[in-house]
């Protein structure tokens, strides 16, 4: 029998309808998550890694953004078919979000002790003030913060503590999946390094799912179980961590985003770049859209592609993948 999954997405097309273009941001995704597992979605800016989250949470840009076709499953709800009502109330309880920015996504004008609280009211309504209060108490020690600095207000803490508030609205209801977009990314490397040890103990701890969106791989090695590489609105790679780490074939665009990291065991005068521009979302195209900028691209890429199983488990979107060695 099949292991239930707690996310299920398939054929999930986005598009942005703006006054200059249509954005194709998303195009024929699958993906799939299970209870307590952690994927990280890597990919250049404007891959569409934070609109696939976006879709999931049911937060695109209101008059903007569109799911065109596809089904998004969470634990059993279609995501697609809810009414706004329900929506919320899966909002926090089911699904958090943890955002890049925690300036935005912190109220100025209220203390943070009032917007965590905040989050607990409204999926614990029958609870009284006090026993909430205490769950206040307990999320902000839990990220390393005193509970005596809840009456403090966003501006009152550091980028690195406002980003620890951030982490504990969302954990505040033990949600099953959080969506982490790139939430390290305005930290130094010190809180980075803290951030991510605590979203890992947090999440051991509640046996909560995790999709951590980020531009680095280093990042998904000590986070994540498995990988997904999107390019262009797709999805060009599938795999566990050793399988895009250690394993012997990689899509072309894999290879470069590893070849552009620097090796402590090389020494080289400059890193490789990957060539050129990612293609342009405004236009849909039917074969490889890394083509224009892949070594290896030959006149088969011109049509479309499809993921192909290289090795169990790991999918490739290419048909040279197994001509393109990671070693």
């Amino acid at each position: 029998m099949a292991e239930k999954k707690l996310l299920e997405i398939k054929n999930l097309s986005v598009e942005y309808n703006t006054e200059i273009a249509t954005v194709y941001a998303v195009d024929g995704l699958d993906l799939s998550l299970g209870y307590g597992e952690t994927l990280g979605i890597v990919g250049e800016t404007g891959a569409g890694k934070t609109t696939t989250a976006l879709s999931i949470i049911s937060l695109l840009p209101e008059g903007i953004g569109t799911i065109t076709s596809g089904s998004i499953l969470l634990d059993g709800n279609d995501m697609r078919n809810l009414g706004e009502e329900k929506l919320r109330n899966l909002r926090g309880s089911t699904v958090s979000m943890i955002f890049q920015d925690p300036m935005s996504a912190l109220n100025p004008v209220m203390t943070v002790g009032d917007q965590i609280m905040e989050v607990l009211r409204m999926h614990n309504v029958s609870t009284d003030h006090a026993t909430l209060n205490e769950r206040v108490d307990e999320m902000m020690e839990l990220v390393g913060i005193p509970a005596n600095r809840k009456n403090e207000y966003p501006h009152e803490f550091s980028g690195g503590m406002k980003q620890r508030i951030v982490i504990a609205m969302a954990l505040a209801c033990e949600p099953k999946l959080i969506l982490a977009d790139e939430p390290t990314t305005a930290l130094d490397v010190t809180i980075q390094a803290q951030m991510l040890g605590l979203i890992n103990a947090l999440q051991k701890r509640l046996n909560t799912a995790m999709i951590l969106i980020t531009h680095d791989l280093g990042v998904v090695a000590q986070t994540c179980e498995k990988v997904m590489v999107m390019y262009a609105g797709e999805a060009i790679e599938y795999g566990t961590v050793r399988d895009i780490f250690e394993g012997k074939y990689l899509h072309p665009y894999t290879k470069g985003l590893f070849n552009a990291i620097p090796k402590l065991t090389e020494e080289t005068r400059r890193l490789e770049a990957i060539d050129g521009m990612m293609a342009d979302p405004t236009k849909k195209i039917e074969g490889c859209r890394f083509a224009d900028r892949c070594k290896m691209a030959a006149e088969e890429c011109k049509k479309k592609q499809e993921m192909k199983e290289v090795t169990p488990g790991h999918f490739i979107r290419c048909c040279r993948a197994c001509a393109a060695k990671s070693k």
